[in-house]
This record gives structure tokens, C-alpha cells and sequence, in this order.
């Protein structure tokens, strides 16, 4: 029994990187420090883990939407708590929007056409390669590029948020991508030639 629930675990665990890459590109801007990320995709898991056998019997996407969808809940709880006002059904379904969309985003940065279960499956894996590798770049990189890449700011915009000038954001951004290239083909990743 301790077996299974090790191999649930690890089963869990290769979607963290992709669930904290998801919350952060939902959190507005002025939350990103009072929100505790990582605590909030720990709690995703966790109900994750407790439903497992719903878990186990989905296919990949529908694991990949299920735990987005857990997430989008979690993440509605805790922006509550910064928010005094009562409960607003249209802001929690504006956030699972904004998340499938960012997921969207990601997968279409990653990939265009691919839809028999083998490349689908392989696409799944790719999101996730990719968000781990984005969590090992220095903050101020990951933050440029999920901004440029996954959220479509303009560099301007970004300039702005990150208090930097365009030319500076723009070579943070050059040295990321070229950091992202070097990790996903180190992991057996796509290389990303076609990035923006």
C-alpha cells in the first residue's frame, strides 16, 4: 500500500512546476507577493492525492484540466482572503477562464496541430519539461517571459511592471529564451527555435 501512494506521489508531483506556472500567470500583479503560490498548489495536490481514484481513471487531458480546475478553486479561496467583499461566482469563473486560456497559450507556444493521443501525450509532457524549466531560471527571466510569451504584454508594458527599460527587458528576454533552449534540449525538450 505505502508503494501505490509513493507512485500516486511522484504521479502528482511531475505537475507541480506546471500548477505554480499556471497560478502565477493568473495572479494579478498586486497579489503576486501576498499570495503563496507554492502553498496553494501544495493544497491542489494534496486534494488531488485524496481523490485519486478519480484522478487515475481520466485521460491525460482530463487530468490536466482537473487538477487547472482544483487549482482554480484553491486560488479563488485564497484571493478571497484578500478581498473582503462576498462571494462573486463571475470572478471565479473569470479565473477558470483565465486559466484554461493561459493554458492554451502555453501549449500553443509549445506546439500547433498535434492531436493523436501519442502526440497529445507528448504534449503534456512537453508543458511539463517547460515549466520546470522556467522555474529554474533567475526570477526577473521567468517573469519577462511569462509576461512576453505567456501573457502577450508588450515589452513596453513589461518595462513598466518591471520598473527596466525595453533594452533591458528585451535582453532578459533573449538570455531566458536561450537559457530555455539549452535546459528542454539538456532534458530531451523541444528546442525552441520558433519562440517569439
Amino acid at each position: 500500500m505505502a508503494h501505490d501512494s509513493d507512485e500516486h506521489g511522484r504521479e502528482l508531483e511531475r505537475f507541480r512546476e506546471y500548477l505554480c506556472l499556471m497560478a502565477r500567470l493568473q495572479l494579478d500583479s498586486r497579489l503576486q507577493g501576498k499570495v503563496d503560490v507554492s502553498g496553494v498548489v501544495q493544497q491542489t495536490l494534496l486534494e488531488a492525492y485524496q481523490a485519486m481514484a478519480e484522478f487515475q481513471h481520466r485521460s491525460e487531458d482530463n487530468q490536466v484540466a482537473w487538477l487547472r480546475q482544483i487549482l482554480a478553486n484553491n486560488l479563488v479561496d485564497e484571493v478571497r482572503k484578500f478581498h473582503a467583499k462576498a462571494r462573486d461566482v463571475d470572478r471565479e469563473r473569470q479565473l477558470e477562464v483565465a486559466l484554461e486560456q493561459s493554458s492554451s497559450r502555453l501549449e500553443a507556444w509549445l506546439a500547433a496541430e498535434q492531436s493523436s493521443p501519442s502526440q497529445r501525450a507528448m504534449r503534456h509532457e512537453q508543458l511539463l519539461q517547460l515549466a520546470e524549466a522556467l522555474a529554474q531560471l533567475p526570477a526577473d527571466q521567468r517573469q519577462a517571459v511569462e509576461l512576453h510569451h505567456l501573457k502577450d504584454f508588450p515589452l513596453a508594458a513589461i518595462a513598466e511592471q518591471m520598473g527596466r527599460s525595453k533594452g533591458a527587458v528585451a535582453a532578459l528576454l533573449f538570455r531566458a529564451l536561450g537559457k530555455l533552449r539549452k535546459l528542454l534540449k539538456d532534458n530531451d525538450g523541444l528546442d525552441r527555435n520558433d519562440a517569439k
